[in-house]
């Protein structure tokens, strides 16, 4: 566990909270200050701090690796960011993004032509993290004369099918 000021600040403020509900059940101080200290971690850690994760869009970032790419499709998202700032796949062709990224999961729509079309690559990046979350991550790379010039990361919800 890594000590961050942010964790005293929450620590304390859950101290606090437990040590005034501690003086509710028992008005002698030495006993409340017992109670405190053994409830204040079980309380941060089994009520505040799941609470805290379901309602936060927070999710680790990871570097750009081919193998976990193409091995954890569900946690591509992780990896976007970093494709997404340092231009990673900006001047490619298709034979090195398809080398890196695999083959293309679906081609994307073109108006002009009212088809799908090679030039426009897409990747599920699988869903973030989040107790509400319906939105699945994907990332479009754009192509012209077979060169990357576009990446965009966009969204699709969802659907279930009844039955």
């Amino acid at each position: 566990m890594i000590i961050t000021p942010v964790f005293i600040i929450l620590i304390s403020i859950i101290f606090i909270l437990v040590w005034f509900f501690a003086n509710t059940i028992d008005k002698r101080k030495w006993v409340a200050l017992i109670i405190s200290i053994l409830l204040t971690p079980i309380v941060y850690f089994y009520v505040f701090y799941p609470f805290i994760n379901i309602f936060s869009s927070y999710h680790h970032q990871k570097h750009f690796e081919t193998v976990s790419w193409k091995a954890k499709p569900a946690l591509r998202y992780e990896m976007i960011n970093e494709i997404i700032s340092d231009s990673l796949f900006l001047g490619k062709n298709k034979q090195e993004v398809e080398e890196l990224l695999g083959t293309s999961e679906w081609f994307g729509w073109d108006d002009a032509i009212k088809a799908n079309t090679p030039e426009s690559w897409n990747y599920n990046l699988g869903f973030e993290p989040g107790a509400f979350n319906m939105m699945q991550e994907c990332v479009e790379l754009k192509f012209k004369n077979n060169v990357v010039i576009s990446v965009n990361q966009y969204q699709l919800e969802k659907t279930f099918e009844e039955k």
